[in-house]
C-alpha cells in the first residue's frame, strides 16, 4: 500500500479541519478587532493603555494559552477556537486603529462640512480609506491563524498539526511533511486570496 492509500483519507480530512478552524477563529476575530479598533480610535486615552497590554499579551506563547484554556474549557472545539480567535485578532486590531488614525483629518473635516453624521463619517469615509491597512491586517492574521491552528492536536482536537507531532515522535518524515506542506499550501493560497480582495476593495473604494 502506498503512503496516500494509508493516511490519505485522514490528510484530507486534517485539512478540512484545519480550514475550519481557521476560517471560524479569524472571522470572529476579525468582527471583535474592527469593533475595538474603532472604538480605540475615537477613545485614545483607551488607545493608550490597551495597545502595549495587547503587545505584552502576544509574547506569551500559544502552547501556554491554549493550555490555560484547556484546563477550564476543557478538550473542545471551543478551546481552540477561542484561543485562535484571540490571537487572530490582534493584528487585524492593530492595523484597523492605525487605518484609522492615518486617515487625513481634512478629509473627515470636509465630510463633517457636508453635513455627515459621525457614523456616516465612518462608514462613508473613514473606513473606506483604512481599508488597505485593516485587509493587511487580516492578511497577516490568517497567515499566522493557519500555523497557529498546528496546536490543536495538543489537546487531541486534529488538524494537520497532528500528522506533524506523531512524525516527530516517531521520527517519521513523511508524515511531518503530510501535515506541514497543506498548511504551508493553505498559508499562501489563502495570503493570495486575500492580496486579490484587498486590490480589489482598493480599486472600488477609489484608494
Amino acid at each position: 500500500m502506498t503512503f496516500f492509500d494509508l493516511y490519505g483519507q485522514k490528510i484530507i480530512t486534517a485539512i478540512g479541519v484545519h480550514f475550519l478552524y481557521v476560517l471560524i477563529s479569524v472571522s470572529i476575530g476579525f468582527v471583535v478587532a474592527l469593533v475595538l479598533g474603532i472604538l480605540l480610535s475615537r477613545v485614545p486615552r483607551m488607545a493608550r493603555f490597551v495597545l502595549p497590554l495587547i503587545s505584552i499579551f502576544q509574547t506569551i506563547p500559544g502552547v501556554v494559552f491554549i493550555g490555560v484554556l484547556f484546563l477550564y474549557l476543557g478538550m473542545k472545539p471551543v478551546t481552540v477556537i477561542t484561543a485562535l480567535a484571540i490571537y487572530a485578532m490582534f493584528p487585524i486590531l492593530k492595523n484597523t486603529y492605525v487605518g484609522l488614525m492615518e486617515v487625513d483629518a481634512s478629509l473627515i473635516e470636509a465630510a463633517r462640512g457636508c453635513g455627515m453624521s459621525p457614523l456616516e463619517r465612518l462608514f462613508e469615509v473613514e473606513l473606506p480609506l483604512a481599508v488597505p491597512s485593516i485587509i493587511g491586517g487580516l492578511r497577516m492574521s490568517t497567515v499566522y491563524t493557519v500555523s497557529w491552528a498546528v496546536l490543536a492536536s495538543m489537546i487531541g482536537l486534529g488538524g494537520l498539526g497532528e500528522f506533524i507531532y506523531i512524525g516527530i515522535a516517531t521520527n517519521n518524515n513523511a508524515l511531518i511533511v503530510a501535515g506541514a506542506v497543506p498548511a504551508a499550501v493553505m498559508a499562501v493560497v489563502l495570503s493570495l486570496l486575500i492580496d486579490l480582495f484587498k486590490r480589489r476593495s482598493v480599486r472600488k473604494a477609489g484608494v
